[in-house]
């Protein structure tokens, strides 16, 4: 992993056959990522992936959509 500034890194993971990767520590820590959260994935064909904490996500949108927690 290398970082490339206090709240920034840059890591490479693979992907399983399951299609599954790990979440490395460090940012599982940095993101306060634990067992059990939910992550949303998100992807632009030509801007690639990007994984981001549900909450996180639902307070950006400003409530547009919903939560599991809303039900």
């Amino acid at each position: 992993m290398k970082k490339i500034q206090e709240d920034r890194f840059i890591v490479s993971v693979k992907v399983g056959p399951k299609g599954q990767i790990t979440i490395p520590a460090e940012a599982r820590k940095m993101f306060d990522i634990k067992t059990g959260d939910t992550l949303m994935v998100m992807g632009d064909k030509r801007r690639g992936i990007a994984l981001v904490k549900d909450t996180a996500f639902y307070v950006l949108m400003g409530g547009a959509y919903g939560s599991d927690q809303d039900t």
